[in-house]
């Protein structure tokens, strides 16, 4: 590659880290396309804890009898199923197979992440008889992250949209979100990708690009060009700057992983055996009783179960937890002795005008019988303002927890409220201020603010501390774009200046390009800010 080339390539990757819609630890570490913007994290980042947890489970020392083979390397059996790849001189594919090549330290950390799950997501590929370079993709979605997550609400390793992700059988609620539980994920991520690749009549490329863009826009990008006598390849079509760049880092990670030495790279050690056990359960169990009695590591268990939401399992499933292949036996044994009611506890709720025992138990994940249970109902009425008690929280207080499951239970807590999305900020305890005065401030109760920060009654506070203020898990919803109705007269230039917007996204916004011509009474979206 010209030397000149290779610098406006590394230039165009770091505008790139800007528009970037992945939130991820590798926003402070160093990362693609940005290596200059490396930031290490403070020993008390929790994603330090959780790549700490990933080091940990990333030992690949098993013992082999004298005489026998060991399990091979994981790379020659992806390999041999790749059939995307393809990276010509001076494309952006091989730009980005340089760029992978020369930060092998990132790529260190990203396989340490997918340790885990990469002999199942290779079993998966093998039996759906999937290009090997698929099991690559959360490598551009999310390095491997399970707690990624992008302005764009997608979360987990695959990237998925609550609607697509819903579309798809992943189960959200208020206890878990099967988009960072790769076993779910990676199962529903190669669903979508065979019927996008069904869609796109077998073309590989045109169906990862549907990945990233929807599928509903790369269709109707492929009908324009039909209509207008142009070609269909991924590449020439009219598609966001984002996919445009989306498909050549697949491709240039395949060609570096099909022909590591052409690029001066060495590939990571990583064996093909499994990892990890994803154990069934008999219902919704506690997570911290569960780590005491088997001597589980918290963060671990955190790590391979990331779209657990609380300190138990969901109450209507899916049941299966993972653990680390060597604590499968000690934790099977833990859950033939698990109480089936350790430490639960009790979260209270205000019923809204309008709630419904119907509506409450949607909306919390549990059942009508099991409301009516907890609460001591004969009937269905219920009246505004009447509180109602859920299971799923501790009771910080109770004589009955043990100091091992208090501190536990405040490790994991603090681990979860760190890692998961949530509209949250910090406030800087002043002088003078009690607990009671925070809490009005932010129109909690004391309880409330209390459980945030996993603290008792007893807990103090002082000067300088920070507290956690939660406003609500899921994200507010985005703003309602507006619609320009076309007059005549009207151009794309124009109505970009006259609601200030910029013109390439004025078009992304709408499918279109600068060859669009505009009809009188046609709307246009106007969204409120270019990175919309």
């Amino acid at each position: 590659m010209q030397l000149n080339s290779r610098i406006l390539f590394l230039v165009a990757a770091g505008l790139a880290l800007t528009g970037c819609a992945v939130e991820t630890r590798e926003s402070v570490d160093p990362a693609p396309p940005s290596p200059a913007s490396a930031i290490e994290p403070s020993p008390s980042d929790p994603f330090q804890a959780v790549d700490e947890a990933f080091a940990r489970m990333a030992l690949d020392q098993v013992p082999v009898e004298p005489g026998e083979t060991g399990p091979r390397s994981i790379w020659p059996r992806l390999v041999e199923r790749f059939a995307i790849a393809e990276c010509p001189a001076d494309s952006r594919a091989e730009d980005w197979a340089n760029w992978y090549a020369d930060n092998h330290e990132y790529l260190g950390r990203v396989f340490n992440r997918a340790r885990p799950w990469l002999h199942e997501i290779a079993n998966e590929v093998e039996r759906r008889d999937l290009p090997g370079e698929l099991a690559l993709l959360p490598v551009v979605e999310s390095a491997f992250d399970p707690f990624a997550y992008s302005h764009a609400r997608a979360a987990g390793p695959w990237q998925f949209l609550s609607g697509t992700a819903r579309d798809h059988g992943i189960v959200i609620n208020d206890w878990y979100d099967g988009r960072r539980d790769f076993v779910a994920a990676t199962d529903a991520a190669l669903d979508y990708l065979e019927y996008l690749n069904g869609l796109f009549d077998g073309d590989w490329a045109l169906a990862i690009a549907a990945y990233n863009a929807g599928q509903g826009r790369v269709m109707r990008a492929v009908r324009r060009n039909l209509a207008r006598g142009r070609g269909t390849a991924w590449d020439e079509l009219s598609l966001p700057r984002e996919t445009r760049g989306y498909v050549p880092k697949l491709k240039g990670l395949g060609c570096l992983f099909r022909d590591p030495a052409a690029y001066g790279y060495r590939l990571p050690e990583l064996l093909d055996q499994p990892r990890v056990a994803t154990l069934d359960l008999p219902g919704s169990i506690d997570l911290v009783e569960l780590a005491l009695l088997a001597e589980l590591d918290l963060a671990e268990l955190i790590t391979l179960n990331a779209g657990l939401n609380k300190h138990r399992t969901p109450p209507s499933g899916p049941h299966h937890l993972t653990v680390p292949l060597e604590a499968a036996e000690r934790a099977r044994a833990a859950l033939a002795v698990l109480p089936d009611d350790a430490a639960i506890g009790w979260q209270e709720i205000e019923v809204r005008p309008g709630d419904s025992l119907s509506v409450l138990a949607r909306r919390h994940d549990t059942s009508i019988d099991a409301l009516r249970k907890a609460n001591g109902l004969n009937g269905d009425r219920l009246i505004a303002g009447q509180t109602l008690r859920l299971p799923g929280s501790v009771d910080l207080d109770s004589e009955a927890l043990s100091d091992d499951y208090l501190t536990a239970y405040r490790e994991l807590a603090a681990l979860q409220q760190q890692l998961l999305p949530a509209d949250r900020f910090i406030h800087r305890v002043r002088s003078g201020e009690s607990l009671w005065v925070i809490a009005r401030r932010y129109g909690l109760s004391v309880r409330e603010l209390q459980q945030m920060n996993g603290m008792g009654s007893k807990d103090l506070i002082k000067p300088g501390q920070r507290l956690v203020i939660e406003t609500g898990r899921q994200p507010p919803p985005a703003a309602q774009p507006a619609r320009h109705v076309v007059q005549r007269g009207d151009s794309l230039w124009n109505i970009s200046r006259r609601h200030r917007v910029g013109l390439d996204d004025l078009m992304r916004w709408n499918d279109l390009d600068a060859d669009s011509v505009l009809q009188p009474g046609q709307q246009l979206i106007i969204r409120a800010g270019s990175d919309a």
